[in-house]
């Protein structure tokens, strides 16, 4: 299976900052606007927290909380598990499913540069088996 670092060279980095101190409105708004399930909370320069879609159900709306009055520090996820880019794949699904979650910040000498999800994971790993069905194909039909 490849490292993270193979995903992250397709595209560019998918990453909105955000520190605790700003609002539950602030960081939808920003989601929102940007089309993203999770934003990374940092606090001067250091990952403390995410904020996610399921953050935002769970600890803001199913309990009647104000999104312009709530900061981000009262309702994100803290201490985040994260991967570096040079994990393998499979180490960072691994470590999403021990912890129940579905996005994974990508950092760099504890810095973040990119998140990625379980959806990027699962897309890559999607190519790669129709491209190995594709040439079992080939060779059975003997275009090989």
């Amino acid at each position: 299976m490849g490292r993270l670092v193979s995903i992250l060279q397709r595209r560019s980095p998918v990453v909105y900052l955000l520190s605790p101190d700003q609002t539950v409105a602030e960081a939808v708004r920003v989601m929102a606007e940007n089309h993203i399930g999770v934003v990374p909370i940092l606090e001067r320069d250091r990952l403390v927290g995410i904020f996610s879609e399921r953050d935002l159900l769970r600890r803001v709306i199913a309990k009647g909380r104000h999104l312009e009055k709530t900061s981000l520090g009262e309702v994100m996820t803290p201490d985040p598990v994260t991967a570096m880019p040079d994990e393998d794949r499979k180490s960072a699904i691994q470590k999403m499913q021990a912890v129940g979650c579905r996005h994974l910040p990508i950092v760099v000498h504890d810095r973040v540069i990119d998140m990625l999800s379980m959806r990027d994971l699962l897309f890559v790993e999607i190519e790669e088996r129709d491209q190995e069905i594709a040439a079992l194909r080939g060779y059975i039909h003997g275009s090989y």
